[in-house]
C-alpha cells in the first residue's frame, strides 16, 4: 500500500483465498490486474505478481520475463514514412506496439507491456480451454444422438456444466475489456508513465520558479490580474495532462476481438448442445408415442378377449339347451361336436373382427398411426 498507494479494497482483489471476477483497475500510481489466475500490480517501472510459486502462474512469469527482456528496437523505415505521407499502421515488435503517423514511432510504456502480456496469456489460456472442450464435446454429442444411454447422458451433462462455467469466465473478461474501451477516463488513468513524467516536469518547473528573484509590487498587481484567468488556464492544464489514449485503445481492441471470437465459439457449441437436446427430446417423444400406441392396442385386445370370455361364460352356465345334452347316438355326437367347434371358432372370429374394426377406427380418427 505504501509503494503503490492502493487501498486495501483494491488489494483484496488479489487475495488467492477470495474469488473475484476478472477486473482491471487504473489508479493514480498503479494498475491492478485480475484476469483469471493472472494477478498483478503494475506501476510505471515494476510489476508485482503475488504467489509466483503457483504452477498456473509460472508460464505467465516466463512469458513476462521474456517479453520485458526484448529491447525496444525501432522497425525499419517504410517507404511511406520516407515520402512523408500520413500513414497509420501497427506492427508487433516483441513487447512494443509501433505506431506510424507522419513518420513518428511510438513504443508502449512499461505498464502497457505488462498489461499486454497479461491479456495475451489470459486469452491464450481461455482459447486453449475452449478448443479442448470443443474437441471433447462434439464427438460426445454425436455419440449421444446415435445411442441414448445413461453413460452418454452423464458425459454430456458434465460437458454442459463445464461449458456454462467457461462461458461465464470468458464473458466476464470480454465485458471488462468492453467497459474499458467505453470509458476514456479509465483508460487515461492507466497511463502511469506519462503521469509520472508530467509530475517530474511540474517539480522541475517549481524548482526553477523558486530560484527567481522575489516578486516586486508590479508583480503582485499582475498576480491579481492572473487570477481572473485561473479557470481558463486550468482547462488548458487539464487538456495538457490528459494523455492520448490511442495506444491503449488499439491494444485493448486487439484482445477484445480475440476474446470475442473465443466467446462466439462457446456460443456455437452451446447452440449445438441445445440442438442435440432438442433432437434427443424428439426421439424420446417418438418412443413414448410408440409405447402409448402399443398400450392402446393391448387394451383394445383385452376388451375384445373379454367379450369372448363373456360368450364362454354364457355357455358355461347350467342351462338346458340341446348342445348341453348327452348324445344318444353317434350321429348326435358328431352333430354336437360340429356345433361346438362352430361356436368356438365363431366366437374367436367375432373377437378378431371386432379388434380389427377397433384398430381401423383408431387409425381413421388418427389416434393410431
Amino acid at each position: 500500500m505504501g509503494m503503490t498507494g492502493l487501498p486495501a479494497r483494491d488489494l483484496r482483489l488479489l487475495d488467492p483465498l477470495l474469488s473475484y471476477p476478472s477486473t482491471i483497475l487504473g489508479r493514480d500510481r498503479a494498475v491492478v490486474v485480475n484476469l483469471e489466475h493472472v494477478k498483478a500490480i503494475v506501476t510505471a517501472d515494476e510489476a508485482l505478481v503475488p504467489d509466483p510459486g503457483n504452477p498456473l502462474v509460472r508460464p505467465f512469469l516466463t512469458d513476462l520475463h521474456a517479453r520485458l527482456a526484448l529491447p525496444d528496437v525501432p522497425p525499419s523505415t517504410s517507404p511511406a514514412t520516407d515520402r512523408g505521407t500520413d500513414t497509420d499502421q501497427s506492427e508487433g515488435n516483441g513487447s512494443t506496439l509501433a505506431l506510424y503517423r507522419s513518420g513518428s514511432v511510438k513504443f508502449l510504456p512499461f505498464e502497457f507491456k505488462v498489461l499486454e502480456v497479461c491479456l495475451e496469456y489470459t486469452c491464450k489460456c481461455l482459447e486453449s480451454q475452449t478448443l479442448a472442450l470443443e474437441k471433447e464435446a462434439y464427438p460426445a454429442l454425436d455419440e449421444l444422438t446415435s445411442k441414448v444411454s445413461t453413460l452418454n447422458l452423464e458425459h454430456v451433462r458434465q460437458i454442459k456444466s463445464r461449458l456454462v462455467e467457461l462461458s461465464g469466465r470468458v464473458q466476464k473478461v470480454r465485458d471488462e475489456l468492453e467497459h474499458l474501451l467505453d470509458d476514456e477516463i479509465d483508460m487515461s488513468e492507466m497511463y502511469l508513465t506519462r503521469k509520472l513524467t508530467f509530475q517530474g516536469f511540474n517539480e522541475s518547473l517549481g524548482r526553477v520558479d523558486s530560484n527567481k528573484f522575489a516578486p516586486t509590487d508590479h508583480d503582485k498587481e499582475k498576480e491579481e490580474e492572473d487570477r481572473d484567468d485561473e479557470t481558463e488556464s486550468g482547462r488548458e492544464s487539464s487538456v495538457y495532462i490528459r494523455p492520448n489514449i490511442e495506444e491503449l485503445e488499439m491494444l485493448l481492441e486487439a484482445y477484445f476481438v480475440q476474446i470475442d471470437g473465443t466467446l462466439n465459439k462457446l456460443y456455437n457449441l452451446r447452440e449445438y448442445v441445445d440442438d442435440t437436446e432438442d433432437y434427443i427430446n424428439i426421439m424420446l417423444d417418438e418412443k413414448q408415442n410408440q409405447l402409448l400406441q402399443m398400450g392402446v392396442m393391448l387394451t383394445t385386445a383385452t376388451v375384445v378377449v373379454t367379450a369372448g370370455i363373456a360368450v364362454v361364460s354364457l355357455f358355461g352356465m347350467n342351462i338346458h339347451i340341446d348342445l348341453m345334452k348327452d348324445p344318444e347316438t353317434d350321429e348326435e355326437a358328431r352333430i354336437k361336436n360340429m356345433k361346438f367347434w362352430e361356436t368356438t371358432w365363431g366366437t374367436v372370429a367375432g373377437c378378431v373382427v371386432i379388434y380389427l374394426l377397433a384398430i381401423y377406427a383408431g387409425k381413421k380418427s388418427k389416434i393410431l398411426q
